[in-house]
């Protein structure tokens, strides 16, 4: 697959790179903002989806038997998960087979494909449902707007606004629902999509720096190696090494 950026799943706001398998239960609040330095030569990004309907599930239990367990435990996912490890390489190899395969090839990958998730121990939870209150929508509003705006300096005034509060009530607010202030989060956002494009482009530990929202690179390298335990020079160095060795 091809394609990273920011994605918003529940109550949940994350980056995200290619290769990640994702299994998000029935009615759960999603969406994909993708990068638009990551494409392939035509300029479009790639995803494949399996949608996994409650008729289809009690079909395969009827003339499945041998199904029910692990229908049974995919059933169990109240929360979205990222899947990793083996289980990880396994659905990706099941998922992108199947877009060659005929019918009954696609039925025999989409059996082996729940004996895998059913069974799975591999699952690192990415989102959960969000309150259904004003709380949780002033948290909604926020992380829209700190992905709408990390690329720019931005002020405390300007996004109390945006969520209708003044600076002292949203200071107050964001510290008691997140633990941590507003500034404290959107540096670790924006930090975060450095790593993305660390990885998937060739820009400058600099020009990566102003992207993303930093405007001075001796602060944005101090706050990278507070959060990743590196500089973003070695992180790079790393990721491509370990691609190398998987190679």
């Amino acid at each position: 697959m091809t394609g990273s950026g920011t994605r918003v799943i529940g109550d949940a706001v994350e980056t995200f790179s290619r290769g990640e398998v994702l299994f998000l239960p029935p009615n759960m609040p999603h969406g994909w903002y993708f990068a638009d330095f990551d494409h392939d030569r035509e300029g479009k990004i790639e995803n494949i989806t399996i949608i996994f309907p409650e008729s289809v599930l009690e079909s395969f239990g009827a003339s499945f038997p041998e199904t029910l367990g692990c229908i049974s435990a995919i059933r169990q996912y109240k929360d979205a998960v990222s899947f990793e490890g083996e289980t990880l390489r396994r659905v990706q190899e099941l998922m992108t087979g199947m877009v060659a395969q005929n019918g009954v090839g696609r039925l025999s990958s989409f059996l082996q494909l729940m004996s895998v998730i059913g069974s799975s121990s591999e699952a690192r939870v990415i989102g959960s449902r969000y309150r259904k209150d004003k709380v949780a929508a002033k948290m909604q509003e926020v992380s829209r707007f700190m992905m709408n705006n990390f690329q720019r300096e931005v002020s405390l005034d300007e996004v109390a606004r945006y969520v209708g509060m003044n600076k002292s009530a949203f200071c107050s607010f964001f510290k008691r629902e997140q633990g941590k202030t507003f500034f404290s989060a959107l540096n670790e956002y924006r930090i975060d999509c450095s790593c993305l494009m660390l990885r998937q482009t060739e820009l400058s530990v600099a020009d990566v720096c102003f992207a993303v929202g930093f405007n001075d690179i001796p602060h944005y390298n101090r706050t990278f190696m507070k959060r990743k335990g590196m500089s973003p020079k070695n992180y790079r160095a790393r990721y491509r090494e370990v691609i190398s060795e998987a190679v």
